[in-house]
């Protein structure tokens, strides 16, 4: 059982280490009964067979949980080739074999270089997007497969780590929304084979690069780790330092005009803090220079 914990009146954010073979809502649910059933959310799914940076929202944190899920994210990730998988990844039956032509990291890296840039990606039948209500993964297990439109995705840093004869080892930065399963996949038919994802780890989570990671045997076993202050996510938004009088104005939902211009593009987010300097939400700004509230944590 976990030590007792005082838990910050507004939550706050813990960077989970995932390990491989849980799903990313089963670790949430180990980690919100650990800090004693919290509301909390999870900041972009890690497949079972993945491991690494997990953010975890608690409590109030919950509510700044999208602008995480919007950050860049970077994985490692190792490429096995001469077999295509069900799933793209180990956990999936194979489907199909091919000869693995000799690889020279030269051409090799020359390969990946095509693939950095923005592009389209088209979802893979096995994840959690949905159609008519069911995850795709309940189609795909039942055999089923549907049209998926084209996604744009950005691959910004795409390195060769290791080359063998039948695997590669690489890094990539990648934007929101990008499936290293499919980038696996497609990166052995540019190299004239098939392949698959034999292991894939989660390095970090923008804006989380510098910071370490807590195991989750760590927070079972205890004391529990302390959590990082929800405004650590937001470095990208401007901050707003409120009066009394406009904090509870706005607390209130009610429009407020900053006593010191805020610089920005209409209706970008803001960070809100009191006359204290607590963060207490986000707000957004009107074309005239107004502040209206966004998600503001629950009034102490």
């Amino acid at each position: 059982m976990a030590n007792s914990f005082s838990l910050p009146a507004d939550g706050g954010i813990l960077l989970l280490d995932k390990p491989a073979g849980l799903s990313s809502n089963t670790a949430l649910q180990k980690v919100r009964r650990a800090y004693g059933g919290l509301r909390a959310g999870h900041t972009g799914t890690l497949d079972p067979l993945a491991s690494g940076m997990l953010p975890i929202c608690l409590g109030e944190a919950t509510k700044v949980a999208g602008e995480i899920l919007s950050g860049r994210k970077c994985y490692r990730f190792t490429l096995r080739l001469g077999e295509q998988r069900s799933t793209g990844d180990a956990e999936g039956e194979v489907v199909a074999t091919a000869e693995v032509p000799a690889l020279h990291e030269a051409s090799v890296r020359q390969v990946l270089a095509g693939f950095v840039g923005a592009s389209l990606q088209v979802p893979p039948m096995y994840s959690a997007l949905k159609r008519d209500g069911r995850p795709l993964y309940e189609l795909a297990r039942a055999g089923i497969t549907v049209e998926r439109a084209a996604r744009p995705i950005v691959i910004e840093r795409l390195e060769l780590l290791q080359l063998s004869a039948a695997e590669l080892d690489c890094r990539v930065l990648c934007s929101k929304g990008t499936y290293v399963r499919v980038l696996g996949e497609d990166l052995a038919r540019a190299l004239g084979t098939l392949g698959f994802l034999a292991a894939l780890r989660r390095e970090y989570v923008e804006p989380f690069e510098p910071l370490p990671m807590v195991t989750l045997e760590a927070v079972l076993s205890g004391p529990l780790p302390a959590l990082l202050p929800a405004d650590q996510a937001l470095p990208q938004l401007a901050e707003v330092r409120l009066t009394e009088r406009d904090s509870h104005a706005i607390r209130h939902g009610q429009r407020i005009n900053p006593p010191i211009p805020v610089s920005g593009s209409p209706g970008c987010l803001l960070r809100l803090y009191d006359t204290e300097g607590r963060f207490f939400g986000l707000g957004s700004l009107e074309p005239d220079g107004g502040v209206r509230p966004r998600r503001l944590y629950a009034s102490p």
